[in-house]
């Protein structure tokens, strides 16, 4: 089983990276692969509503997004990280994140995940209800930990001090092995994911 471990951060060493290192710790003592994934630190093309990835099966910007809803096909679980930035996840990681999931969101359907965040001080809260809401859309369990899953530090030293916060980010690894291994068992059983209907509507008809 592999868990990727999305860094939306700038800067790939640091808070936020420093938290996605704890989840990936715990995740390997449970023998459960764990990969980072840093989306980079150059511009990333948004959303254009272009609709040409119906077409081709990817976003029409060939680049980190379709590498990793590549990665994702073949991944059990997810984690995704960001700092806080004016209480918002980083813009650059949703970007990213509302082009895999357009592109390719069957790659995340029925797959566990969780939101990491890290700030200086506050905001967390209302970011890792923004990041949620990709995997609810998408028929993905949502991994809890024994707290918000989140991170206190303006520097990765600071992180490192932030005792909870670690605790918790090693809690959502173990849960989330946990979570991994219980969908397997009950898989070799017989008890697969459901067939979700979809019936779309709008408020004018």
């Amino acid at each position: 089983m592999k868990v990727l471990l999305v860094n939306g951060s700038s800067r790939k060493d640091g808070c936020t990276g420093v938290a996605l290192a704890e989840v990936a710790r715990a995740l390997t003592e449970e023998g459960i692969e764990a990969e980072q994934f840093f989306i980079g630190n150059q511009a990333i093309p948004d959303c254009v509503a272009c609709r040409k990835c119906r077409q081709l099966g990817k976003c029409v910007f060939d680049d980190a997004v379709n590498e990793f809803v590549e990665k994702a096909k073949t991944a059990d679980g997810f984690v995704f990280g960001s700092p806080v930035y004016f209480a918002h996840p980083s813009a650059r990681l949703l970007t990213f994140m509302d082009r895999a999931f357009y592109s390719g969101g069957n790659a995340f359907a029925f797959k566990p995940a969780a939101a990491v965040l890290s700030a200086r001080r506050a905001g967390t809260t209302v970011s890792f209800d923004v990041i949620n809401k990709y995997f609810t859309i998408c028929s993905m369990p949502v991994v809890s930990s024994t707290y918000w899953n989140h991170v206190y530090g303006q520097q990765p030293e600071d992180v490192q001090e932030d005792k909870e916060g670690l605790m918790t980010m090693y809690n959502i690894g173990k849960n989330m092995a946990w979570m991994l291994k219980c969908i397997a068992l009950g898989s070799q059983h017989g008890l697969n994911h459901p067939e979700n209907q979809k019936v779309l509507t709008n408020f004018t008809r």
